[in-house]
């Protein structure tokens, strides 16, 4: 079964961040997942603009760029005069007035336009913005921090999304505690991709390739 696995860099080590990106590259990630955080949207502050810059130059894998920040409109061109056609950026509908415009902003530069929906927001708030965006990050913890507990109801979300993507045309995407018994339960019904993180991914006190690689061994 085909599926996308995305590493979360915040949980990366930054102390040798290039030997981190080339051992993922190596290992077959499909792209990295950046989470830029302004401690104003979500209380915490992590990965920055020059974060995101180096792993975009180091690699040729996509990358993902979650911005969990106020307002992203203000800033959106920074972040996009330092990516690559096809790179997807994310926004938080409820951060923006006008998420329309951010989103148009992103398709303009090339990109691919996404959202990412908290869990506490609902499908039927962001329905118009599903005819836009190519790409749904859906958030199965509250954003803002690594290691957090996995909220239940959000699959009840992720059955109406999933009814919804083929006729509006866009691709769900999972982020928040991923665990094995997540992608053996969602890929199968059509969750595109995974964000793996310290669940899954990191500290496992093995190589990323043989990680991976078990990852994408599951029987389903």
């Amino acid at each position: 079964m085909q599926f996308e696995l995305m590493a979360s860099m915040m949980c990366a080590n930054y102390g040798n961040l290039e030997k981190e990106v080339k051992d993922l590259e190596e290992g077959g990630i499909d792209s990295f997942h950046i989470d830029i955080m302004d401690g104003r949207y979500v209380p915490n502050f992590a990965m920055s603009l020059n974060d995101m810059k180096y792993i975009a130059q180091t690699s040729a894998r996509p990358v993902d760029v979650h911005l969990m920040i106020e307002h992203p409109n203000n800033r959106i061109q920074l972040f996009l005069n330092h990516l690559r056609p096809g790179d997807t950026v994310y926004i938080h509908p409820e951060a923006e007035y006008h998420p329309s415009t951010t989103l148009q902003s992103i398709i303009n530069a090339g990109m691919t336009p996404g959202i990412a929906i908290n869990p506490g927001t609902s499908v039927e708030t962001v329905m118009e913005m599903l005819r836009i965006v190519k790409k749904v990050l859906v958030m199965s913890v509250n954003p803002g921090n690594a290691g957090q507990m996995y909220l239940p109801y959000v699959g009840k979300k992720i059955t109406k999304l999933l009814a919804l993507k083929e006729e509006m045309d866009f691709e769900i995407f999972w982020d928040g505690a991923c665990g094995a018994d997540k992608i053996l339960e969602y890929a199968p019904r059509g969750v595109k991709g995974f964000v793996l993180g310290t669940t899954l991914l990191f500290g496992k006190g093995q190589a990323y390739k043989d990680t991976l690689q078990d990852i994408r061994e599951l029987r389903f």
